[in-house]
């Protein structure tokens, strides 16, 4: 018997593999609704998307479907896809899913981090305080993110991560929405200190601290209301 070999689907536009293209469109798009380049409400046209990255529609097909699956994008009908407004509740939701994790996993992290994991925290810290001096903002959406996804990691919990990763990009774009980055700051130090002294107590609290407080920020600078975090 003779043997089969596979061949690699390829975008009939540039020859390369379709999944690395469709993963390269959706990281792109995804990206540039975090930073504001997409607005919500800003329609994704396949056509000109198609010829913005140079290749056929076909992924960017398929990335617009994967950017609906993590919240990002809806069908306002069935040809038209455009980025989506979150909703009070949609907000609320996110957070309360940020509050029952990271507050546990910032209690994990105090009682399990390690001199070179915490070494790795604190140099994250001061990438944000330099960002944060420059006003950069996507900079410090991306330090900020990675921070919190280190604290996830230092939990030792996959299981915390698995969960946390389907909404990871929506809860980037809200990051994104909070701009009061010296308090952002001042909070990720807190919160970094009680790690690093390995009280679990001490960190859940200045984790729920800082949850709560980002998102009445958020919940004002989208809606302008004030939001009960019940704290």
């Amino acid at each position: 018997m003779g043997s089969t070999t596979k061949t690699t689907p390829r975008d009939s536009a540039g020859g390369e593999p379709l999944g690395a293209v469709r993963e390269r469109v959706l990281a792109t798009l995804r990206q540039d609704i975090i930073a504001g380049r997409l607005a919500p409400g800003d329609r994704l046209v396949e056509r000109e998307l198609a010829e913005r990255f140079g290749v056929s529609r076909v992924p960017v097909r398929e990335a617009v479907r994967a950017l609906v699956a993590e919240g990002f994008v809806h069908f306002a009908s069935a040809r038209r896809a455009v980025v989506r407004r979150l909703t009070p509740d949609d907000v609320r939701e996110l957070f309360e899913l940020r509050e029952a994790l990271e507050v546990y996993a910032a209690g994990l992290a105090a009682s399990r981090a390690t001199p070179e994991a915490l070494a790795e925290l604190r140099a994250l810290l001061d990438e944000a305080a330099t960002a944060t001096k420059e006003a950069d903002a996507e900079a410090i959406t991306d330090v900020n993110t990675r921070f919190h996804d280190r604290i996830l990691a230092l939990a030792g919990n996959s299981l915390l991560s698995s969960v946390m990763e389907p909404v990871d990009g929506r809860l980037r774009w809200l990051t994104r929405q909070n701009e009061d980055w010296t308090q952002l700051l001042a909070e990720h130090q807190d919160l970094y200190d009680a790690i690093a002294s390995g009280a679990p107590a001490e960190a859940r609290a200045h984790a729920l601290t800082h949850v709560r407080t980002n998102y009445r920020s958020t919940a004002r600078r989208l809606f302008g209301t004030d939001v009960n975090t019940g704290a």
